[in-house]
């Protein structure tokens, strides 16, 4: 006798509810056409400045605001209605392609005006990324958020590969604008579709032992997220996990890169199988991830140490066939982690928490992202590419190990502290926070 859809583990249960299907078709959509952009773009920078390091500032310039909008872009998603949130957004980063496609065919588009451009989508996105990610939320059950994540995954993925596939097409027949320009229609076909969305009655609740009065618009300040994320044990335990994995290990196109072309004497065709069969790996632990129904920060850790394992071996490998056989698995296991930890990040805050938590979080993730690689770099300039994966998987092993051996013995006992939803921190959240 089948389970019931409420217990289903499949992966693609969440697929169940129209809404979730509306959905990731029209994300399907959207990554497409920011994945045609994107390939576009870097080439347009070069082509306009023929500078390599130009490049790199407008990639830059569209990842700051991140750093510093982001707590702002967040409290806004709390305040604002969700589905109005992203309707407007999506339709304002439409505006700002379109607009970049008519300076690119009339051929007025200068540095200053790409950088400009570039801010101005950063800015917007820093509502956009956290106001998407609660309403696909709304639409499955809480314990269904799993299977949604791992969906949006393997969307992103296969928007990348159509994207990247379909930019060639359109600049060899259209020319460059034509990036742009469908990217702008990909933004419109998102707000168009999200007026139809139904939320899942319940998705987006609390429950009642946790509720309280929600505080009214003028008390959702940037302070009480802050304060929740500070206070909330589980969340910054997570934050030390991801922060820890994302600076010595994860950064496998540079490691593997330098590994591949230089002690294993591979060529870039050797890498670019490597980075073939991470990216398989990828989509294999999305899947394997979207199986989660009730992921913890313990299963996130346990996770993210098992894979630094694996990349102690890798930086030990006497050969690329060996490097093969771990990559997958490496990149399974990443993918997994990312799940549970998303999922975690997305379902543990109260309801009119969330959009500032994840703000929270994407400014402690930009300096992941910027800090990272340059300390990865010095690593590697020290100990080399075998010495930097052996020594930083070590790190992030032995770091979770230290913790989850800490937290059983009970020497980290932060202060009880009640919130306004009624919600708790300190003792009694580590003794639920696995």
């Amino acid at each position: 006798m089948p389970a019931p859809a409420s217990a289903s583990r499949s992966p693609w249960r969440s697929l169940r509810h129209r809404g979730m299907r509306w959905w990731s078709l029209a994300n399907l959509v959207s990554n497409a056409g920011t994945w045609m952009q994107l390939t576009v773009q870097n080439l347009l920078v070069l082509h306009i400045t023929h500078s390599a390091a130009a490049t790199g500032l407008s990639i830059s310039v569209q990842a700051a605001p991140a750093l510093f909008v982001s707590l702002l872009g967040g409290t806004a998603v709390d305040r604002w209605p969700r589905k109005l949130t992203v309707a407007v957004s999506q339709s304002l980063l439409g505006a700002v392609a379109f607009t970049t496609a008519l300076l690119v065919a009339f051929d007025r588009i200068d540095m200053t005006s790409l950088l400009a451009l570039a801010a101005v989508t950063g800015i917007i996105a820093t509502v956009d990324g956290p106001a998407c990610a609660l309403l696909g939320n709304d639409l499955v059950p809480r314990e269904d958020v799993p299977s949604a994540i791992g969906v949006g995954a393997l969307v992103h993925s296969a928007g990348r590969l159509a994207g990247t596939a379909l930019a060639g097409v359109a600049v060899a027949l259209l020319g460059t604008a034509a990036a742009y320009a469908a990217n702008g229609l990909s933004f419109l076909f998102v707000a168009s579709v999200v007026p139809f969305l139904r939320p899942v009655h319940g998705a987006g609740a609390e429950p009642a032992a946790r509720m309280r009065a929600v505080p009214a618009a003028a008390e959702m300040s940037i302070r009480e997220g802050l304060r929740f994320f500070v206070g909330r044990p589980r969340l910054v335990a997570l934050a030390g996990i991801t922060g820890i994995s994302s600076v010595f290990g994860r950064n496998y196109g540079l490691t593997l890169a330098v590994l591949v072309t230089g002690p294993l004497a591979g060529g870039a065709g050797s890498f670019g199988t490597v980075s073939t069969v991470l990216a398989v790996g990828g989509i294999i632990g999305a899947v394997l991830g979207a199986r989660l129904r009730s992921p913890s920060v313990r299963t996130v850790g346990l996770l993210a140490a098992g894979g630094a394992l694996l990349q102690v071996v890798a930086g030990l490998s006497p050969s690329l066939a060996v490097l093969m056989v771990l990559v997958l698995p490496m990149a399974v296991v990443e993918s997994v982690s990312d799940t549970a930890g998303t999922a975690v990040l997305q379902t543990d805050p109260p309801a009119h928490l969330r959009g500032r938590v994840l703000g929270v979080w994407s400014t402690i993730g930009t300096v992941w992202g910027l800090g990272g690689p340059p300390l990865l770099g010095l690593l590697m300039e020290w100990a080399g590419a075998r010495g930097a994966l052996v020594t930083g998987g070590l790190l992030i092993a032995g770091s979770i190990g230290a913790g989850l051996l800490l937290r059983r013995r009970g020497t980290i006992l932060p202060p009880v502290v009640a919130t306004r939803d009624g919600d708790v921190t300190g003792r009694e959240a580590l003794s639920t926070a696995a």
